[in-house]
């Protein structure tokens, strides 16, 4: 009888250690998003008419936090200061070697699921607050699927639709000082169909980034 009674206290004590257990597991896989670089804090500016135009945001290796990405996956998150429709193209991740141009790798670049969304930006569930300098509508962009490296750069490219009245009056968060470790530039023609092998075009001069503001985990 005292062994019967020892092994269901045994039970008993078990069950009362694996329960806190197993909660505190649940709360471990709810991934917290965490920053991957310093992303951009005050002003956020304004640059408009971005039809026929590409914008180019570095996101150097150098300025790669080195966190402990749970998640393994890249999240970019966009500025629009301005606009009622966002018509974009195309969009596109380059992998280069740190310092260098060359393309190592293409990573399509997609919202909802496209790489050439049409974003709602006078939607109250895409922007709940019409966008402005004060108020800029942070837009979040599917994950891409692998964390990023310091021993690489990367370069989000987002090319706006040509001859689109809605580009016109769109506005990129652009703040007026450097804030961070991203930078960008833009050129008047389609840089997001480069092929690995070919090199990112010059241009960087150590600007703010247009659009791109945040780059995290998740």
């Amino acid at each position: 009888m005292k062994t019967l009674y020892k092994f269901a206290m045994l039970m008993l004590m078990a069950s009362a250690i694996s329960l806190p257990a197993a909660a505190q597991d649940a709360q471990q896989a709810v991934v917290k998003p965490l920053n991957i670089v310093r992303g951009i804090v005050g002003p956020a500016g304004f640059n408009t008419n971005w039809g026929g135009f590409s914008s180019l945001s570095l996101i150097g290796g150098a300025g790669v936090i080195p966190v402990v990405n749970k998640a393994g996956t890249t999240v970019f998150y966009l500025g629009f200061t301005g606009g009622t429709t966002a018509d974009v193209s195309n969009m596109v991740l380059y992998t280069t070697p740190r310092g260098r141009l060359n393309i190592t790798a293409v990573t399509p670049v997609k919202r909802g699921g496209v790489s050439n969304p049409s974003i709602a930006l006078s939607n109250a569930t895409v922007c709940a607050i019409q966008p402005s300098q004060s108020n800029p509508c942070i837009v979040r962009l599917d994950p891409v699927t692998f964390p990023l490296s310091t021993l690489s750069d990367y370069y989000l490219v987002l090319f706006f639709t040509a001859n689109d009245p809605n580009n016109t009056a769109i506005g990129a968060s652009n703040p007026p000082f450097l804030q961070s470790s991203l930078s960008g530039w833009f050129t008047q023609s389609d840089q997001t169909h480069l092929t690995v092998g070919q090199s990112v075009p010059t241009g960087n001069n150590g600007s703010s980034p247009n659009f791109l503001m945040y780059v995290m985990t998740n």
